[in-house]
């Protein structure tokens, strides 16, 4: 990687230079939601740019950065963050402070740590009946070239499990229709995946690509007057999925509808003879033991011991 250092005088400002790596080569989303984490700590120090707080971590001694993590965590923690907000924050600095130690500008850590909390509390999603009751309802909108689009957005947060950054990111160019494959980016990747694509999921992006056209760019694109041909958005995306919830009576997300199709990939490679360790190359999870937490969720297993106990009377 070639740093774009900003030079003043023959002086290379170390802080500029952290900050322009940092923030090289990641995705639209990603760095959006990097920045704005980096911009709470800007704020919370009191100082007007990026750089000058990334300048003030990187030239304080390791116990004094320490300190300045900790007293951050404490003041959100006093404002009534969620910890997972909290712990999302404290890792976008741990992670600029771990490139400023490969950079070698300092020789230490930042050794704050997250609250502890139970991961994917909710791994249920809307559940398969409701899936498919809001591919219904999206068929009743008055628009039918954005239902077509809204169609194939919907097959493959479900069918593929994508999380809604791969589904916005997506180019035309990422297709492959011959090889029924598609080119996905993922979350913490830095290359591209193939994903392989079902008929009716292929179809349904065949049919919004008969209306999208076939000229370059991206997969999937605004019909709002404002930005109507610009790339669709990860928070336009939320909007759709959770209106379309709404017209069913139900609260979702995208996020929820990879939940859902991921409960449902267990369950069907436990019919199928398929492991655990397969699945993941479906989910995407770095670990095994995230998918027990979706195996053991939808057995109920607390909830079937519960009820045993309860019938001691």
């Amino acid at each position: 990687m070639q740093l774009n250092l900003t030079q003043k005088n023959g002086y290379v400002n170390p802080a500029h230079t952290l900050i322009r790596a940092f923030f090289n080569g990641k995705n639209e989303s990603t760095l959006r939601a990097y920045r704005a984490d980096l911009e709470k700590f800007r704020e919370y120090i009191g100082v007007k740019t990026l750089s000058e707080a990334a300048r003030i971590m990187i030239e304080a001694p390791h116990g004094q950065a320490n300190l300045l993590a900790l007293n951050y965590k404490t003041e959100m923690q006093k404002q009534g963050f969620k910890p997972t907000t909290i712990n999302r924050r404290l890792s976008a600095l741990r992670s600029l402070i771990q490139l400023a130690n490969t950079l070698g500008m300092i020789s230490w850590k930042l050794d704050v740590k997250n609250f502890q909390v139970e991961a994917y509390r909710d791994t249920s999603g809307p559940g398969e009946n409701n899936f498919q009751k809001m591919i219904i309802a999206n068929w009743n909108q008055r628009n039918q070239q954005k239902a077509f689009r809204d169609h194939a957005i919907l097959r493959l947060l479900h069918d593929l499990g994508l999380r809604r950054s791969s589904v916005v990111n997506l180019d035309l160019a990422d297709l492959e229709i011959e090889q029924k494959r598609l080119w996905v980016t993922l979350k913490r990747r830095s290359q591209k995946k193939t994903k392989h694509l079902p008929g009716s999921t292929l179809n349904a992006l065949l049919e919004w690509i008969e209306i999208r056209g076939s000229e370059p760019g991206a997969m999937f694109t605004n019909f709002d007057h404002a930005g109507k041909g610009e790339r669709l958005t990860g928070t336009s995306l939320y909007r759709l999925v959770r209106r379309l919830g709404e017209e069913i009576g139900i609260k979702t997300r995208p996020h929820g509808i990879r939940h859902t199709a991921i409960t449902e990939a267990v369950k069907k490679a436990k019919e199928n003879g398929i492991g655990l360790e397969e699945v993941v190359d479906f989910s995407d999870h770095r670990e095994i033991k995230t998918l027990l937490i979706y195996r053991d969720r939808d057995r109920n297993v607390q909830g079937q011991i519960s009820e045993l106990i309860a019938g001691i009377q």
